[in-house]
Formats: C-alpha cells, sequence, structure tokens
C-alpha cells in the first residue's frame, strides 16, 4: 500500500468477533457473594473502548470490583425521548474441565465463538460495542439520544448493577422512556420460507426462596418421628414433581397465534406437550412460560452421620407468570404444608408489555432488511433481566439482541449451559440488524 492511499476503514461486522472474544477472555464469573474476580475488568475495558471513539463513559463501582460502565450519544434531536441499550458484563461460573473449549478462551471453532457469556451475554455486548464505535467513526449520530449502559451482578438479580444504578444513579437515565436488552431477537427456522424472530415483550417475575423446617435434634441411632431431614424432603419432593396449571398470558397467547399461523396448524392449548414437540430447541423457553414453576436446587442439613440435625433447610427457583403471583404463593404454601417456613432470598416483579409501536416497527423493519422470510413475533422469557429495575423508571422495556441461527443449534441449551457458544455469522448478522435498528429508533 502507498504512502498516499488511505487505510481501509473498520466496520462494526469486521470488529465485532474479536470484541466478543475479548470480553469471553475477561473472567466475570459471578457466585453471587462477591468472591468472583468481579466485572471492574470488562467495565473498564468497555469505557477504554468508548472513549476511543469520542464518548465520555461513568464507571460505577457499588462494592469492590462490581462495576458498571454507562455512557450517552447525543442524538440528532436530543429533544426526543431518549433509548437504553443495555447489557451485562457478569457471567455464571464454569468448571473448564467440563468444557471442549476453555470458557474463558474465547476460541472460534465450526463457525462460532466458545466461551462462557458467548449468549449470555457478552456477544450483545460486543454488538453494541461494534455498532456505536462504527456509527461515531463515521460521524453517523443516531435519530435520539441513547443511553449505553454495561451492567454487573445481572446474574445474582442484579442488586449491584442495575438495581444499585436506578436506586443512586437515576439521572443517567433521564428522558429514557425504552430501551432494548437481552433474550430477545433470535431466530426459529420454521420452514425454508420464514423464520421467526422471537421479540421478548414480557417476563416472568421470581421468588428465589429459602425453605427451613425446625424439628427435632437427636441420636442418629435412635427413632425420630420429628425428623427435620425427613419433612423437609417430602416437602420438595411434592413441590418438584408438581405441575403447575397452564395459564395462557396477553403474550403468550399471541405467541401460539402466531406460531399457530406459521406451522399452518391449529394448537390446542389443553394439549401443550403437542405444541413444544413442534418448537425443537425453543420448547425449553417457551414450555417454562405456559404455567408457574418452582425448581428446587440447593438442599442442607446436618454436620454428623450420627446426628439427626435441628434444622434442615432448601433452597427454590420461583418463577411466576405476569398477574399470577397471589396464585403462585398460595399454590407453594398449600403444597409445602403448615410446617415449612417459606421466605425469600431475592425477589422481583414480573414484566409485560405490548407488540406495537414505532420501536417494535423499527425491529421488525431491521430483520426484513436483513433477513427476507424474517417475522418477528412477541414471546414471554421464563426467566429475568435487568430490564425489571429499569422498569421502576417508567422505561418501556424490550429483549431485542438479533441473531440469525442455525437451525440445529439448541440456542436454549447455551445459556448457563456447557459449551456455550454464538455463530460467527450470527455476530455479524446482528451488527447489521442493530445498525439498521438504530437508524430508525
Amino acid at each position: 500500500m502507498s504512502e498516499s492511499t488511505p487505510a481501509p476503514s473498520v466496520t462494526g461486522q469486521d470488529e465485532v468477533v474479536d470484541l466478543c472474544r475479548e470480553l469471553i477472555r475477561i473472567d466475570t464469573s459471578n457466585y453471587g457473594d462477591h468472591s468472583g474476580p468481579g466485572e471492574r475488568a470488562a467495565a473498564e475495558y468497555v469505557a477504554e473502548k468508548l472513549a476511543e471513539v469520542g464518548l465520555e463513559p461513568k464507571i460505577i463501582e457499588s462494592h469492590q470490583g462490581r462495576a458498571s460502565t454507562v455512557a450517552r450519544i447525543e442524538g440528532e434531536d436530543s429533544s426526543r425521548p431518549a433509548l437504553l441499550i443495555h447489557g451485562h458484563t457478569d457471567v455464571v461460573p464454569a468448571n473448564a474441565d467440563d468444557w471442549t473449549h476453555h470458557p474463558f478462551s474465547g476460541e472460534i471453532a465450526d463457525g462460532c465463538v466458545w466461551g462462557r457469556g458467548a449468549v449470555d451475554m457478552k456477544d450483545m455486548d460486543a454488538m453494541t460495542l461494534a455498532v456505536v464505535r462504527d456509527r461515531l467513526r463515521s460521524g453517523r449520530r443516531p435519530p435520539r439520544d441513547i443511553v449505553l449502559a454495561f451492567l454487573a451482578d445481572e446474574e445474582a438479580g442484579g442488586i449491584y448493577g442495575a438495581r444499585h444504578l436506578v436506586d443512586n444513579h437515576r439521572h443517567l437515565f433521564d428522558g429514557v422512556t425504552e430501551a432494548i436488552g437481552e433474550v430477545g431477537g433470535f431466530s426459529f427456522t420454521v420452514n425454508e420460507n420464514l423464520r421467526l424472530y422471537l421479540i421478548e415483550t414480557a417476563q416472568k417475575g421470581m421468588h428465589w426462596m429459602r425453605l427451613t423446617v425446625e424439628g427435632t435434634a437427636g441420636h442418629g441411632s435412635m427413632t425420630n418421628n420429628d425428623n427435620a431431614i425427613t419433612e423437609l424432603c417430602e416437602a420438595v419432593a411434592r413441590l418438584g414433581r408438581h405441575k403447575f396449571p397452564v395459564r395462557l398470558t396477553k403474550t403468550v397467547r399471541s405467541f401460539l397465534d402466531e406460531l399457530s399461523d406459521a406451522l399452518g396448524v391449529e394448537l390446542d392449548p389443553e394439549d401443550m406437550d403437542a405444541t413444544l414437540a413442534k418448537l425443537g430447541g425453543i420448547a425449553k423457553i417457551i414450555g417454562a412460560t405456559l404455567r408457574n414453576t418452582a425448581a428446587p436446587t440447593m438442599l442442607g442439613a446436618g454436620y454428623k452421620v450420627n446426628v439427626i440435625p435441628g434444622q434442615a433447610t432448601a433452597h427454590v427457583d420461583g418463577r411466576f407468570l405476569p398477574g399470577f403471583e397471589d396464585e403462585f404463593l398460595a399454590d407453594l404454601d398449600r403444597i409445602l404444608g403448615p410446617r415449612v417456613r417459606r421466605e425469600d432470598v431475592h425477589a422481583d416483579k414480573a414484566l409485560e408489555t405490548g407488540f406495537d409501536g414505532d420501536l417494535v416497527e423499527a425491529m421488525q423493519t431491521a430483520l426484513k432488511a436483513e433477513d427476507p422470510i424474517a417475522r418477528a413475533v412477541p414471546y414471554c422469557l421464563s426467566g429475568g433481566t435487568d430490564a425489571k429495575s429499569f422498569d421502576d423508571l417508567g422505561i418501556r422495556c424490550f429483549g431485542f439482541a438479533p441473531l440469525k441461527l442455525p437451525p440445529e443449534l439448541d440456542f436454549a441449551g447455551m445459556f448457563h449451559g456447557v459449551d456455550e457458544r454464538v455463530p460467527v455469522d450470527g455476530l455479524k448478522f446482528g451488527v447489521r440488524v442493530l445498525d439498521r435498528f438504530i437508524d430508525n429508533c
């Protein structure tokens, strides 16, 4: 290349893969008790990438090492309400011995970037950084102000991330009325002529609970009819095997109507097993949105094999559908019985919004432009996101982290799973869609 030839410009598609790999290599494992490395290194990395293109990011630390990064991009018309794009930088832990490729290597293999956080959610973090950097390098301002938030602690409820910012730094979100975040905009291939893209417009609420039973302590060799472990295990078994009734919320009903039309078959709400059988890999996500759920996840009791303890505990991950929290709690108490004391470790609300408005239209238009057989549809997320915190500010939240996925990829299994990975082509697709989306947001 001669001295007079300008260097080729770097685009968002050019750098998104490297951004994703570099983020994955920063271990941000969240154990829920500050024992992990924290998110400070990731916050500094993000801040550096944003500062390189002229932004003035703020790093806010809620606890030693638990840091989030926030920046605002001035739009062409700052009098309009602003848009929030948020993602979290923490990840759930991973045991390297279980993985094909090291979970913090960011290795590229079989057309994918591998590693913890590849889909939850350093892929969206990387796509956002790539798009923003490309637009600012080329002088393309968004139509309205955009607030960027790269957050700590989402995997443990957001107390040290989104919740801390909403409670203590809400001025950073002044003027924001709408937001996009994780677990939405991914594809489900119906056939060669139709691909559904699921936009999250609702999510279940949560009750992470500790269950406690008090009993009579004693010697393990003696008869004891007041054994706390026995009582607790029977209650937990009842709960773990209980199948809560189907409750079709507005969002789930809309999704099933769209699915029925896409498949060209009548879906029977009374036979959800047959419906789920048609959904392949996303059945795990959708199946859990048909009813409330309560999954026992931890047990604890005793300190010596020949001592009957006086107390036994269990932890349960409870999730309830929008509008069904009271029913859920009443069912829990009935199933567990009077001997079990139930207390929340962490609780948060369910969310639901409509699938309408200019922002939804911008999503649909952007997807269709990059994938002619795309059809955007609303769905309910079985888990929860930082949207719960931002909803407290009156912000209307959607899940929109666009990915076009190969039909054979078990996308639902990637979340918190072994061998988490995201297709390279999917990342580049997401950059193109987000860029178009911002043009029309």
